[in-house]
């Protein structure tokens, strides 16, 4: 018998979303309920959450924690993914979780205030209490948010719940001072706590979300000062690679898209080309190559080298549209360009689902030429939009996508890589790109390449599932 799941995260898609962690939230659940696995989602009852939702009605209220030295009470909402029995609980409490959006700091990081620890705890305590309430076997905690979940079950000694935490970036670890921490938490922390840190050391089990960034963040280079705690349980340690809603992903039935279109009328991609140029440079020539860019706008995913390389970028025949938030230099800084630059660059601040259809659709290439990249979901995206990724050689980008070999009439691999990060290397692969694209041909078989990649959530489903099992023997 398969045990029973429950999911305390930040964000979910298509309730709350901001990043990544949104889509396998919202999607990774549907593929284990397939399986047989019982599984439903905690999140908060944000102020950006939709009361229309047809399916949302009234839990149980009046559900009591402590927090803070008192006794706080919320209620529990109770939707639906979309297109599915997964169930998912939303807590009502509008004093953390009404004001703003779902993250406070606007890079998503964890900013360390007391404003923002209240929320994430209040949402670690009421998860524990669902959990309960529901008769939950395994919580499975995603990223720092949460992961003060299994040190607060083993403080309480609750035994009969299992915890397993997702790492989908070791960057953001959840730093407050003690005596914010002890305030809401009651505990007697003597000096700064970090949350994740503690997670690792208390999870009964820890996953991140590529096999290749699993081994990454054993390294100094990529262990943000947590080496030595991931090497303490490395044995508890595995990689599973992220999947795609393929649903939702799918260029053949995606309502967002000019003309929707398979590896079958890859012809068609050219109508929503020609629709993005339209849209951002008012003219279309479906011959000057597009490279699109969805991403949060934050260090880690190589904004800074292509500032180094932008001016030598512009005296190309390009276009350029990037979709994203995040940090203040950068939008300013793709605002500055976009006006410096109109015929050749389109940027669009903030997220728009509609609009990321559409580039991942409509550009040529996908560029994603990150420092470090745990799993990645837009390059996934991008080739099954028949987009060709550039991306960085690291974590799940290295998992994911092939290096281009053209062997006389043997075309291999689904996308261009660099190893180094520097803005000439970068460059290079860029231009390599462009020169492939010249020969439609072979640009045509790369796409397919990448189209034909199955990257849905089956297999990844399937891994948690024998983590669920082994978690719970």
């Amino acid at each position: 018998m398969n045990p029973k799941v429950l999911f305390i995260a930040s964000e979910c898609a298509p309730l709350a979303k901001v990043g990544g962690l949104a889509d396998v939230v919202g999607s990774l659940p549907k593929t284990l309920k397939k399986l047989g696995v019982d599984v439903s989602v905690v999140i908060p009852f944000y102020g950006v959450v939709s009361i229309k939702d047809k399916n949302l009605k009234l839990f149980q209220k009046d559900i009591s924690i402590e927090f803070a030295g008192k006794k706080e009470n919320f209620s529990l909402w109770q939707t639906y993914l979309p297109e599915s029995k997964v169930p998912v609980f939303l807590i009502k409490k509008d004093k953390y979780f009404k004001e703003g959006n779902v993250y406070l700091e606007i890079d998503a990081s964890s900013g360390g205030s007391e404003k923002e620890a209240a929320r994430f705890f209040f949402l670690t305590l009421a998860g524990i209490k669902i959990a309960q309430l529901i008769n939950a076997d395994i919580i499975h905690c995603q990223d720092w948010h949460v992961s003060l979940v299994p040190f607060l079950i083993e403080k309480e000694g609750l035994k009969n719940i299992k915890t397993l935490l997702t790492i989908h970036n070791l960057g953001y670890q959840g730093i407050y001072s003690d005596s914010i921490v002890n305030k809401l938490l009651g505990t007697d922390f003597p000096q700064d706590v970090n949350c994740l840190k503690l997670g690792i050391s208390n999870a009964d089990l820890i996953s991140t979300v590529s096999p290749n960034y699993a081994k990454e963040i054993l390294t100094p280079e990529y262990g943000f000062g947590l080496k030595k705690d991931l090497e303490k349980r490395k044995e508890k340690l595995v990689g599973i690679i992220n999947g795609l809603d393929t649903d939702t992903w799918n260029p053949a039935k995606d309502s967002y898209l000019k003309s929707p279109y398979s590896f079958e009328s890859l012809d068609k991609k050219i109508d929503n080309k020609v629709y993005l140029q339209k849209k951002f440079f008012k003219k279309s020539n479906p011959d000057v190559p597009l490279l699109g860019i969805v991403s949060r706008l934050a260090e880690q995913k190589g904004f800074d080298l292509i500032q180094k390389i932008f001016l030598s970028l512009m005296k190309k025949n390009i276009n350029f549209v990037i979709l994203g938030q995040g940090l203040i230099q950068y939008q300013n800084f793709f605002r500055e360009k976009a006006k410096q630059y109109p015929k050749k660059i389109g940027i669009g601040i903030g997220f728009n689902e509609e609009l990321a259809h559409q580039i991942y659709a409509g550009a040529d290439m996908f560029l994603m030429p990150s420092f470090f990249e745990p799993c990645g979901l837009g390059q996934l995206i991008a080739m099954r939009y028949g987009t060709v990724p550039i991306v960085r050689e690291t974590g799940g980008l290295k998992d994911t996508v092939l290096p281009v070999e053209i062997k006389g009439d043997k075309i291999q691999g689904t996308g261009f890589l660099f190893k180094n990060y520097k803005g000439k290397e970068l460059l290079r692969t860029i231009e390599k790109s462009l020169k492939t694209f010249e020969n439609k041909n072979i640009w045509r078989k790369i796409q397919i390449n990448g189209m034909k990649e199955d990257y849905s959530w089956e297999e990844s489903a399937r891994q948690y599932l024998k983590v669920y099992r082994q978690l719970t023997e």
